[in-house]
């Protein structure tokens, strides 16, 4: 029964959606098995509506009956609830609050309204021009908390580089839509993407940015943007 009270663990998400493949991604790194529970966004479950009463949205993750909310939030818990593999946050306090930081930085920075490509692709001259300095502005802020580092948290692949990764698969939109280039824009963070894109994690979980692009371009279309 799909509504049936979920046992181990559950993650109701879409496969294409970003903030859900944080979790997933999460989730692989630390080797944890788990159903995952495709949700019709047009005709949400009772077991969503029942999880997430206050959003009412996805991603959700169950554990045990009881469930999660908020893809920072459920990352921090996937990392706390199973810490002998892969730990996501450094055991510093120091240095988590800095990648707790830069993780929310990526929530309210590079998500929308920011680097939402439908907003770059619905403005026009000075307005696209100047949201588009914004976002580069936000991308060089960015590449100097990488500076030379292999990943946000050093060698480790960790909690920042698990906020923004699943934003690689939106580079080709964001340039495409903006017109300008990412690897001329942000260096580092394209070769940063790549890095992570060799990890098995992210590689099976991200989106295939020629897909982006086209769902982006239909939405274009629809909302009537040439």
């Amino acid at each position: 029964m799909a509504d049936a009270e979920p046992k181990g663990v559950v993650l109701l998400d879409v496969l294409k959606n970003t903030f859900g493949q944080r979790c997933r991604i999460a989730l692989a790194e630390k080797g944890v098995e788990y159903e995952f529970r495709e949700e019709n966004l047009r005709d949400k479950s009772p077991l969503l509506l029942k999880s997430n009463p206050v959003h009412k949205r996805i991603p959700v993750l169950i554990h045990d009956g009881k469930p999660v909310c908020e893809s920072p939030i459920i990352v921090q818990y996937i990392d706390e609830a199973w810490p002998h593999r892969a730990p996501l946050l450094p055991a510093d306090p120091y240095a988590r609050a800095q990648a707790r930081f830069w993780a929310d930085f990526v929530d309210k920075k590079v998500r929308p309204p920011y680097a939402d490509a439908s907003h770059l692709c619905k403005l026009k001259g000075e307005e696209q021009a100047a949201a588009k300095e914004e976002f580069i502005g936000i991308l060089k802020l960015l590449e100097g908390e990488l500076g030379d580092k292999k990943y946000f948290g050093g060698d480790a692949f960790g909690f920042v580089d698990v906020a923004l990764v699943p934003f690689v698969s939106w580079f080709y939109t964001y340039e495409t839509c903006a017109g300008f280039s990412m690897e001329e824009a942000a260096p580092k963070l394209v070769a940063w993407g790549k890095r992570c894109m060799e990890r098995e994690s992210v590689a099976k979980t991200l989106s295939d940015p020629q897909m982006v692009y086209e769902f982006v371009d239909r939405l274009k279309k629809r909302i009537g943007v040439e």
